[in-house]
């Protein structure tokens, strides 16, 4: 199953947060993948500054299972200076509706 959410970055951390996509800690990745993620893109609208992000996964409920991982929380933590989190560092996302697909 295809997912979908948006985020919204901070003003001037366009670099910075490519630049932290770019050397993702091996073990984020390894978790990302052992939960079933695949395929994961994230976009970037340079004039609102918002992130779209488009993921697959075979059980959108295993995404849950995220918030359970130290590691997780610390990549959050390494990445509220840059971008919209709530109190507790986890990203602001916003699910998105998907209204097409041509595979």
């Amino acid at each position: 199953m295809r997912v979908a959410f948006k985020m919204k970055l901070f003003p001037g951390y366009e670099a910075e947060y490519k630049r932290r996509h770019a050397e993702v800690w091996p073990e984020l990745a390894a978790l990302l993948k052992s939960v079933g993620v695949r395929d994961y893109s994230i976009f970037l609208d340079e004039e609102t500054l918002l992130l779209f992000a488009v993921l697959q996964v075979d059980d959108p409920a295993a995404l849950e299972l995220l918030k359970s991982k130290d590691i997780m929380w610390k990549w959050w933590d390494h990445m509220k200076d840059i971008m919209e989190v709530h109190p507790d560092t986890s990203p602001v996302t916003t699910p998105l509706k998907e209204v097409f697909y041509m595979p």
